[in-house]
């Protein structure tokens, strides 16, 4: 399905094209409030200041008319979709929209076709194609063309990495903006925006509704305008029908029931927040793969960032098993890629993985404690100069200097292996790393035992 604008106006909109871009004369009554309350231009935009904030890059293309091709990335309901509607109203470029999910090539070359025409008199045609990574590397070819010789500015919306799912050639001639999640205090300014809005949104009807629903649509929405505004509507419909006005609010337990979802306590600034990464830590600490689990499903649910969680991951993997299985901080690290890679929800079932791993996986905290004894070392008596035979000895005149000299060089030795001292000369022994009995480790403690014995 595809959609032309020949006016920036509102009111001139297909009403193929008022389906996906709502302006204040042609959404439908019985829309829902989602669509009705979509911004309809920069000034109603919420969030993502660090593409269209003031003075950015893309906002001032939008205001100046000048965008070139470019693909919004990002979650679902972070507004690309609502700012190709802006652009739909303020460009006085010829706007047509795609969805791949219901269009191909040959609905593609039409717009290609039409945007030829209007060329020749002078009119740009910009294309945007939600959900392009829908589109095979073929449907995505037949675009090529036409975005390389400016008949078409394409602008491409996805929730997919495009480095991976868009042709390179494409990446090459388009910007990529990335689209965060909304934060909750852009989720909290469209719902109060839409309680008041008279005109498209719910101000209307005698109903309040309590800060702590708003709160708990918010957690539920995570970061996605669409859900929270859909969380808010489907409450606000439980009460509007009451027949006492005074009893028309939005509880905490009216958001629940609406949601279908309990509030979770949990404030990420509060006591709650720290206690349950803390147990979190200690149950992989302590090897109980479903206590681990368990207080992983509750950040999960309250809404806790997964990259704050894969943080922890990492560090523990290092604190807390280190070399009694290094495969350990392997896993960690690349579940952190994952978490940053595929985003939520599809991170769980990542950070999963690598929980169950870690808390199964042998302990070992010998390079926590080593580190800790080596840096406690030099803060109480100071850091000792390099011994002359370890020295940097590349230099013309540092031989002379006596850098180098008396170092043994193990490789040429049996077992890539020589006995001498690495340490400063008033060091002698074992001094801070004492190896463990677990895992891998054991064998790094036999090893390391026969380096000092010279075997």
């Amino acid at each position: 399905m595809s959609s032309p604008h020949k006016s920036p106006d509102s009111e001139n909109l297909s009403s193929s094209e008022a389906s996906l871009f709502p302006g204040v004369e042609s959404y439908p009554v019985d829309a829902p409030l989602a669509v009705r309350m979509r911004p309809r231009s920069m000034e109603e935009f919420v969030g993502q200041k660090a593409i269209v904030g003031a003075g950015k890059l893309l906002r001032r293309a939008i205001q100046g008319d000048r965008l070139t091709s470019a693909i919004f990335w990002g979650p679902p309901g972070s507004g690309k979709s609502t700012l190709a509607g802006i652009i739909a109203r303020t460009s006085q470029a010829n706007f047509e929209s795609l969805s791949a999910v219901a269009s191909g090539v040959v609905e593609a070359r039409k717009v290609i076709e039409r945007a030829g025409i209007r060329r020749a008199s002078g009119q740009r045609t910009i294309l945007f194609i939600d959900e392009i990574h829908r589109w095979n590397k073929a449907q995505q070819d037949a675009l090529l063309p036409n975005v390389e010789d400016g008949s078409i500015i394409l602008i491409g919306a996805t929730t997919e990495n495009p480095y991976f799912e868009v042709n390179a050639p494409l990446i090459s001639r388009s910007r990529i903006f990335r689209f965060e999640r909304l934060t909750d205090d852009d989720l909290r300014e469209l719902l109060k925006r839409a309680l008041m809005d008279t005109e498209r949104g719910l101000g209307k009807l005698d109903v309040t509704v309590e800060e702590s629903a708003l709160d708990h649509m918010v957690d539920y929405a995570s970061g996605d305008a669409r859900n929270a505004l859909n969380a808010l509507e489907t409450a606000v419909q439980q009460v509007q029908d009451e027949a006492v006005p005074e009893m028309r609010v939005v509880t905490l337990t009216v958001a629940e029931d609406a949601i279908q979802q309990r509030a979770l306590r949990y404030d990420k600034k509060s006591d709650e927040h720290y206690d349950t990464i803390s147990a979190f830590i200690k149950s992989v600490r302590g090897s109980d793969p479903d206590a681990a689990l368990y207080w992983l499903a509750k950040m999960l649910l309250a809404g806790e960032d997964p990259k704050f969680i894969a943080r922890r991951i990492v560090i523990l993997a290092s604190e807390d098993i280190g070399n009694a299985d290094p495969m350990g901080l392997v896993i960690a690290n690349a579940a952190a890629q994952a978490v940053m890679f595929i985003g939520m929800p599809e991170a769980q079932l990542t950070l999963s993985q690598a929980v169950i791993y870690l808390a199964c996986a042998s302990k070992s905290n010998s390079a926590t404690v080593a580190i800790g004894k080596a840096m406690q070392e030099i803060k109480q008596n100071g850091p000792k100069p390099v011994p002359e035979h370890l020295r940097d000895a590349h230099y013309p005149g540092a031989r002379k200097l006596g850098h180098g000299k008396g170092y043994l060089y193990p490789h040429d030795f049996p077992g890539h292996h020589v006995k001498q001292s690495y340490l400063p000369d008033e060091y002698t022994g074992e001094m801070f790393y004492t190896p463990g009995e677990e895992g891998h480790e054991a064998k790094m403690k036999a090893r390391v035992e026969n380096r000092k014995r010279g075997l």
